[in-house]
């Protein structure tokens, strides 16, 4: 049997209960142009519609603790201000970056994976489709992921089975209006992990331009944090030692990159070129033009904090910041404004973003050799990644020790409170290694994560001299509400 695009697609992409919009109009008439999916090379279109278009980075960076108030800006932007302050976010459901946007453009991606892995059933036997199977199956398991790790609380495996997960969708939709339910965390992260292995199981390098597509090292870089959030540090090494197989060369030289102009810097950040990037998406969002003037980012203190001070050898950190006070970023975005009406100046703004990147997989790594106490694999991954970060960085002189992380980066008593144990060395060595993601992806998001599942307290900065907002360790506002429109459709709330 062939599958009609247009029609399946439609209806799939309509039927999920979280898309709102002239719904019973669209579903009343079929499209003329009819696409059969009769070939490997149409499946493979098909799966490029199933990598979000949604950017996740402004709102998970704005509700971290890189974010400080700007004193000297006074940019205040009402959406930024929800996020910075955790606030609901009831006025913003449609905006390019809000949650709602991440969440419908996540499961609208999910749909096409769906779709492609129902033409792949169909067409068994026809063509070899293992390879297009393990990537629907990589990438409708990384949404589903990603909505879990805004929606849903930190895995903890001693209460996984009675936290709230969230609709894993595992097949395409046929009605309009169907009924989701949540069910259990831990349901949630079997479905991911089984998706996860199969993906990586069938998942081959096949593309002219593979890091825009799942491949073995992408796929492999998203099995080691998947792991690393779940605690198994053994699958932790496996998984990234798949992806990063010679440090020396992979990783982001961020010292190379310091005499690069700002534009230079901009396009070879997320670009094909850079070895150290491993997935990489086009995504729909404005982030680029508002990280740079943001009331909510690097201010003074948070510039010192992050890329003043903290290096372990005591010398310059190589990342370049520009900008003054009002603006300090550093050159990560380049946007791409497609032109939808020349006449009145209409379009639509990209913007590049990195998935995942090898420098991430060496970190998670080091993170897992640490909970393993096999800290000396731990220091030669940080010892390699640091003279990629590091100015005028001597490997006879500047070597990372034991006493040094221990001695620079002391335990804080009920600071860093994973569902897992930790002694006081390996503490320090955590606590290290996320200061160093922390520092690596400002702008990306990635810290919200860290806050989350180390359940750290964030404080906000309101004004320059009065009380900080406190986001306490174990504050529901961590997860985020889900969209009025999935609880309209009957989709249980997240509690507060």
């Amino acid at each position: 049997m062939k599958l009609n695009y247009n029609t399946h697609i439609k209806l799939m992409l309509l039927a999920l209960i979280f898309m709102s919009l002239g719904c019973d109009e669209y579903l009343s008439e079929l499209p003329d142009n009819r696409t059969t999916i009769d070939s490997p090379d149409k499946i493979s279109q098909l799966i490029t519609g199933a990598y979000s278009e949604g950017n996740y980075q402004r709102m998970a960076e704005i509700m971290s603790d890189n974010s400080d108030r700007k004193t000297a800006l006074n940019d205040d932007n009402r959406f930024e201000t929800d996020l910075y302050n955790w606030d609901e976010l009831t006025d913003f459901t449609t905006d390019l970056d809000s949650p709602n946007y991440f969440w419908n453009r996540s499961y609208e991606a999910i749909a096409q994976a769906n779709a492609a892995l129902d033409a792949i059933t169909e067409l068994q036997g026809k063509f070899d489709l293992d390879a297009q199977k393990g990537e629907a199956l990589l990438a409708r398991a990384y949404n589903h992921f990603m909505i879990a790790n805004f929606w849903s609380k930190p895995y903890d495996p001693n209460t996984a089975s009675a936290d709230l997960g969230i609709p894993y969708v595992l097949e395409s939709e046929e009605e309009f209006i169907k009924e989701y339910k949540r069910g259990t965390l831990q349901e949630t992260y079997d479905y991911i992990e089984s998706d996860l292995l199969e993906g990586l199981n069938k998942v081959e390098n096949r593309y002219d331009s593979p890091k825009f597509h799942f491949t073995k090292e992408a796929g492999a870089a998203f099995a080691a944090r998947f792991f690393l959030y779940k605690g198994d540090w053994d699958k932790v090494i496996k998984y990234a030692s798949d992806a990063v197989s010679n440090p020396q060369v992979q990783l982001r030289d961020m010292v190379a990159y310091r005499p690069l102009t700002y534009d230079q810097n901009s396009l070879l950040y997320a670009s094909k070129d850079e070895e150290s990037n491993l997935l990489m998406a086009s995504t729909l969002s404005v982030w680029a033009r508002r990280f740079t003037r943001t009331s909510y980012g690097l201010s003074v203190s948070k510039l010192e904090e992050l890329f003043i001070n903290g290096n372990p050898f005591v010398k310059p950190w190589a990342y370049a910041v520009y900008g003054t006070d009002q603006f300090f970023r550093l050159p990560k975005y380049e946007e791409y404004f497609r032109v939808t009406n020349p006449t009145a100046n209409i379009g639509l703004p990209f913007v590049g973003v990195v998935l995942f990147d090898r420098d991430e997989v060496l970190l998670n790594r080091a993170e897992a050799y640490v909970m393993k106490e096999d800290y000396g694999s731990a220091l030669n991954d940080l010892n390699v990644y640091l003279s990629k970060k590091t100015m005028n960085h001597d490997p006879a002189t500047d070597v990372l020790t034991e006493i040094m992380v221990e001695s620079q980066y002391p335990v804080v008593p009920n600071e860093y409170t994973p569902f897992y144990t930790m002694n006081a060395k390996q503490t320090s060595f955590v606590k290290f290694i996320a200061e160093l993601r922390r520092r690596e992806f400002v702008h990306e998001g990635l810290r919200w994560f860290d806050v989350r599942r180390f359940n750290l307290q964030v404080e906000h900065k309101i004004t320059q001299f009065g009380a900080p907002l406190v986001l306490d360790k174990m504050d529901l506002r961590k997860v985020l509400k889900v969209p009025v429109t999935a609880i309209n459709a009957g989709l249980e709330d997240n509690p507060r």
